[in-house]
């Protein structure tokens, strides 16, 4: 069994998403786990920063110089907490003895409540179009089938609803 990657300069993850950037947040869909994701405005500072180069430490400096505050680093630590736990990040990052098992709730005690609005990542499961598709399991009541659900192509099908046909790539419509 091979070990699991780790980094101790986080990267984010650019590839199979679709990144939408809002005045005070930022979405990101997971095409690959069907997820999607609403970064805050601190979240989606420290993933934009994390490019494989720059130390936990550097992102908090350069969170401070924006914010125009010092930051913790536990703030950044808690962010990629949360980034990697949507698996935003290209691999896990090694944390500092400190904060290794500290669960999240503590890790928040950690950094109090700062004048930075904490960060924070809202993440839900999408379905897949197939999932999301309204088409009823397979019946053989003439009309029954809606258009754009699948059915068996052979012409004019008498399943598909009003005069639909199936066409050759079997869906009615």
């Amino acid at each position: 069994m091979t070990k699991a990657r780790t980094t101790t300069l986080p990267k984010a993850r650019t590839e199979k998403l679709i990144v939408k950037e809002l005045p005070d947040e930022t979405l990101v869909y997971d095409l690959e786990n069907d997820q999607a994701h609403c970064l805050n405005s601190t979240s989606a500072f420290v993933w934009k920063n994390c490019d494989g180069q720059t130390t936990v430490t550097d992102v908090a400096k350069l969170l401070g110089r924006q914010e125009h505050t010092s930051v913790d680093e536990s703030l950044v630590w808690l962010a990629l907490d949360q980034l990697e736990s949507f698996h935003l990040l290209e691999h896990p990052v090694v944390k500092p003895a400190q904060f290794i098992g500290m669960s999240r709730r503590q890790l928040v005690r950690k950094v109090g409540f700062a004048a930075l609005a904490l960060p924070v990542i809202v993440s839900i499961a999408a379905p897949t179009a197939l999932a999301q598709g309204s088409c009823p399991p397979p019946c053989a009541t003439p009309g029954c089938i809606p258009s754009g659900c699948p059915c068996s192509p052979n012409g004019r099908n008498v399943l598909c609803a009003g005069t639909s046909n199936c066409t050759a790539g079997g869906t009615c419509q």
